[in-house]
């Protein structure tokens, strides 16, 4: 299962676990699984079309999902995900 790194915000739906394990052979898929894990957690992330939110960035091994595959991009067991979520600010 990969690992995937769970912001801040969404650490209450994961009950405090800044990290968890989900399966899935793309992004789309580990969704889901993290989906059935913690309820809830997928509307965070994704809009009602089920694109992702476009103030939440995903990172597969440090690499923007936006540009690889989006929520096609493939997953190994032994990659780490990141759910970022933008930051906004300045003047």
């Amino acid at each position: 299962m990969a690992t995937v790194r769970i912001p801040t915000p969404l650490r209450k739906l994961t009950n405090g676990l800044e990290e968890v394990q989900a399966s899935g052979a793309n992004i789309a898929q580990v969704i889901a699984s993290l989906e059935t894990q913690y309820p809830g957690i997928k509307e965070r992330i994704c809009d009602d079309q089920g694109k992702v939110r476009r103030f939440v960035n995903i990172f597969a091994n440090d690499e923007d999902i936006r540009f690889q595959q989006n929520l096609e991009t493939a997953v190994k067991d032994s990659d780490e995900i990141s759910i970022v979520p933008a930051i906004a600010g300045g003047r």
